[in-house]
């Protein structure tokens, strides 16, 4: 538990603009639906609030674990010590000027597909699928069907973990598979501009529904899960893989490789323990199989429980 004191101070300081809970049960914020409590949990309803945040628990040492929507991450049974700073629901605004879309780092990134094809813009049908926000899209540099957010990002805003302001241009990010400079240098994304072609208004929707309508038939999305488990693998797919050697449907407490989808990891009412030793088992059995290690797309935060003796 982080220092009491510290967060009474942090909840005195700026409890009363803006949202923050003890104790968030960490299963209410994450596609998976489970996970321990966070010490702390606020969500800023502007960037200048994030800078305040920032700024305080950097003053009191308090520290700080950012999310947005929670579909591409594994939080442990223990849950997060300190602060957990949630980007979406309250920084989503979207605005559009001629061939360019700057959206905050929580507006979903459906949102912002959306929102470009209903003012004849393209580029974004990919994303129009993806369960996360905009600034987890850019971190990871997040994609699906062939697109990926490095394609059509022109610049991105954001701060440091002490509240200092940074900016970069698409070209600056250093974009690769399912990875940004912001993942080596603990960044945090608050605006991303998207600059995009004209396109036909009638056919990006037609796109999007069709897309969706093949993600729906192909992907187990009836049950928690945080997507794609696992990255692809040099060579091949990683869903490929997990279903020749056998595992489609094994399952560890409840935790299930799915049996609609094997790159997907579903819960059936498990704990984050449950998970890890699945992930385990599938990276063993595809390694002694066929020699790739399956490395984790999901992120992992947190701590185990505790061990309760018997």
């Amino acid at each position: 538990m982080t220092d009491l004191k510290a967060l009474n101070e942090l909840e005195k300081r700026l409890g009363s603009c803006m949202k923050m809970i003890r104790m968030a049960p960490m299963a209410q914020y994450t596609t998976l639906r489970l996970g321990g409590p966070a010490d702390m949990l606020a969500e800023p309803g502007s960037p200048e609030q994030l800078v305040q945040l920032l700024q305080a628990a950097n003053e009191l040492n308090i520290p700080v674990t950012l999310i947005g929507h929670g579909s591409n991450l594994l939080v442990k049974d223990g849950g997060v010590r300190g602060l957990v700073i949630r980007i979406c629901r309250e920084m989503r605004r979207i605005e559009v000027r001629g061939n360019t879309i700057r959206a905050e780092a929580g507006a979903m990134l459906s949102s912002l597909a959306m929102t470009a094809a209903e003012n004849s813009l393209g580029g974004l049908v990919f994303a129009s699928g993806i369960p996360g926000t905009v600034g987890g899209g850019v971190y990871m540099n997040a994609g699906a069907y062939g697109g990926e957010m490095s394609q059509v990002v022109s610049r991105v805003e954001g701060v440091t973990y002490t509240g200092e302001p940074f900016a970069y241009t698409g070209e600056e990010m250093q974009f690769a598979y399912r990875y940004s400079r912001l993942m080596e240098e603990k960044k945090i994304v608050t605006h991303v501009t998207c600059k995009l072609p004209d396109a036909d208004r009638e056919k990006l929707i037609s796109d999007m529904v069709e897309l969706n309508r093949r993600r729906a038939e192909k992907q187990p999305l009836t049950l928690p899960s945080a997507g794609s488990t696992f990255k692809r693998p040099v060579g091949g797919f990683a869903s490929a893989m997990v279903d020749e050697c056998g595992l489609k449907g094994k399952s560890i407490g409840g935790a299930q490789v799915s049996e609609k989808h094997a790159g997907f990891l579903v819960n059936r009412g498990g704990t984050a323990a449950d998970f890890l030793a699945l992930i385990a088992h599938v990276q063993k059995e595809v390694y002694d199989q066929k020699g790739v290690m399956l490395e984790p797309e999901v992120c992992i935060l947190g701590e185990d429980a505790p061990v309760i003796p018997v």
